[in-house]
């Protein structure tokens, strides 16, 4: 079982930076390949940004390709999501996952547990 914790949402304005962490706890964080997804209201779920089990691979929708970086610190069991040149369409619940994969992916059935999501808001 593992449980994670995402932090760091908040209200920003267009073009502005935002971190967000997700904290885990419980089996190895090294063993999960991590993902971020958001849904905005009346959206469904969408695919942010992925990182492998080892930090060495990442996936990035095309939406946040040049502004949004995830990374990961395995020492301290948690994922980051950098989000920079912020749109309001970015605004959305954020949610960090963790799978079984080695690799990560697009897609939220791979993934195994989720977080309760972190608010991000963008006002124009």
């Amino acid at each position: 079982q593992v449980q994670l914790v995402e932090s760091g949402g908040g209200l920003v304005q267009a073009g502005g930076s935002l971190r967000l962490s997700c904290a885990a706890s419980g089996r190895t964080f090294s063993s999960y390949a991590m993902g971020w997804f958001r849904q905005a209201p009346g959206k469904e779920r969408e695919f942010v940004l992925a990182i492998s089990r080892s930090g060495g691979s990442t996936y990035y929708a095309d939406s946040v390709k040049g502004r949004f970086t995830i990374s990961r610190d395995n020492a301290k069991n948690t994922v980051y999501l950098q989000m920079n040149s912020l749109k309001p369409e970015d605004t959305a619940v954020y949610y960090c996952a963790a799978s079984f994969a080695i690799y990560g992916s697009s897609q939220p059935y791979e993934y195994d547990y989720w977080g309760q999501g972190t608010q991000v808001t963008v006002s124009s």
